[in-house]
């Protein structure tokens, strides 16, 4: 089945998925079919889909004067890390780690990251089973939800 589904996904464009879509493709996803999928192109596809989209995701009127670079690292086949930096009502996003030590680091694998930025995952389940490990400003981890648009699935 995963070969299946990994030859529609990648035929996908992702640039032309909603937000909306991508949650209900995700739902539609195992674990261990999210693993086996996101390995290669693919998945460089979608994380720089996902983290290409995360500036238009965010919602600048509940930050206010946050100040906070957010480091994502995410395991899998190999790791992939990216940053998040929301200053002065914006967010930008870098791939790679930056000179500035986060103010929250987020490590998980492609399943769990996949399940929180698309919704279907509850951010604070997926801590308490270690299925997300964040280090840092655990206060600014409980509260990411309220800085971006995460679709319902």
């Amino acid at each position: 089945m995963a070969d299946d589904v990994g030859a529609r996904l990648a035929e996908l464009d992702f640039a032309g998925v909603t937000p909306q879509e991508f949650a209900r493709i995700v739902k539609g996803l195992s674990g261990k079919e999210i693993s086996e999928l996101a390995r290669g192109e693919l998945r460089e596809r979608v994380l720089g889909e996902v983290f290409g989209r995360m500036d238009r995701q965010f919602r600048p009127e509940n930050a206010g004067s946050l100040r906070a670079t957010i480091r994502w690292r995410i395991t899998g086949e190999k790791e992939a890390v990216y940053e998040t930096t929301i200053a002065d009502g914006t967010c930008t996003v870098s791939e790679g780690r930056g000179k500035t030590e986060p103010r929250l680091t987020l490590v998980m694998g492609d399943p769990a990251f996949l399940k929180l930025v698309s919704g279907n995952g509850n951010p604070v389940t997926m801590f308490l089973t270690r299925k997300i490990k964040a280090t840092g400003d655990l206060g600014l981890a409980s509260s990411l939800n309220r800085y971006f648009d995460i679709p319902r699935p």
